[in-house]
């Protein structure tokens, strides 16, 4: 019976691929609990910081990184993951980008774009749009010393002058079933990015506000406190952003996996039930085939 062989066949190619889904399940459901940690953690830290700078802005706006400027590019930074196979993640924050009003009201002569991630450099590619800069296979063991590769490049154009205003897209991670993709201003430092970065607003409603921290000045100089303090928080908002992409990489991964392997079973089932059926359909043709070949004999 060849057509009771191929339905045993599609049975077990389906229970393989459910193994192999179940696998990358389990491992995309560890790997997103170490970076919700960091991430949560990270994002603490960042508001602190932020409610620290929030209480003297003008101090931060008198650094190099809240320079105001009249001329140069509007640069976008966005960051998605480098491999697929987690749901729509890295189209909604490639949308979020393309779709936005600050992209569009921009001139392609007035805007430019760095990629963190493959998926988001083969966007470009296909929209016909060159990178200044592309970034792919990051170490997930991210560290503000490795950040510094990346931030370095980012820098470097806003202090030659370069830009004039550095946009970045990513993912607010919520929870391992819901993230928003995010555009916010990442220089120059201005209260209203600091109050944007210190209390995310999603779909009109506001986060909790982070309690307000009691802020001294001493010694070294304001001014050195304001630019060292600077610094930090471009580094951490980084640091927080890639933590948020990882965990929502791999939460979306670990969803997507898991319904992988819901609709094998769906399909496992499905066959076993095609395959009873067909060979009960077989053995009760051969019992009718032995009786009609009884009766005949008779």
């Amino acid at each position: 019976m060849p057509f009771l062989v191929e339905i045993k066949k599609k049975i077990g190619a389906v229970q393989n691929t459910r193994k192999i889904t179940k696998a990358m399940e389990l491992v995309a459901a560890s790997r997103m609990k170490q970076f919700q940690r960091k991430a949560v953690g990270t994002r603490s830290y960042a508001w602190g910081l932020l409610d620290a700078l929030q209480q003297d802005v003008a101090s931060l706006q008198e650094t190099v990184f809240g320079e105001r400027r009249e001329t140069g590019k509007v640069l976008f930074v966005i960051l998605t993951s480098d491999k697929g196979l987690c749901g729509a993640l890295n189209q909604q924050l490639i949308r979020t980008l393309w779709r936005s009003e600050r992209w569009k009201a921009l001139a392609p002569h007035e805007r430019a774009l760095i990629t963190i991630g493959k998926k988001s450099f083969e966007a470009a590619t296909h929209a016909g749009i060159t990178p200044l800069e592309r970034f792919e296979g990051l170490s997930e063991q991210m560290t503000p010393v490795k950040a510094l590769a990346v931030i370095d490049k980012i820098l470097g154009y806003w202090e030659r002058g370069e830009v004039k205003e550095i946009v970045l897209v990513s993912p607010h991670y919520v929870n391992p079933f819901v993230f928003h993709p995010t555009l916010k201003t990442y220089l120059p430092f201005t209260s209203d990015m600091i109050e944007t970065h210190g209390v995310w607003r999603g779909d009109g409603a506001s986060a909790v506000v982070p309690e307000a921290m009691p802020v001294d000045f001493h010694e070294p100089s304001k001014e050195r406190v304001s630019e060292a303090l600077a610094i930090q928080l471009i580094e951490t908002l980084f640091l927080q952003a890639f933590y948020e992409l990882k965990a929502t990489e791999y939460s979306s991964r670990m969803v997507a996996m898991k319904n992988a392997t819901e609709a094998a079973d769906e399909m496992v089932r499905s066959l076993t039930l095609s395959y009873n059926k067909a060979r009960q359909g077989a053995i009760t043709q051969q019992l009718a085939e032995l009786t009609g070949g009884s009766l005949a004999i008779e």
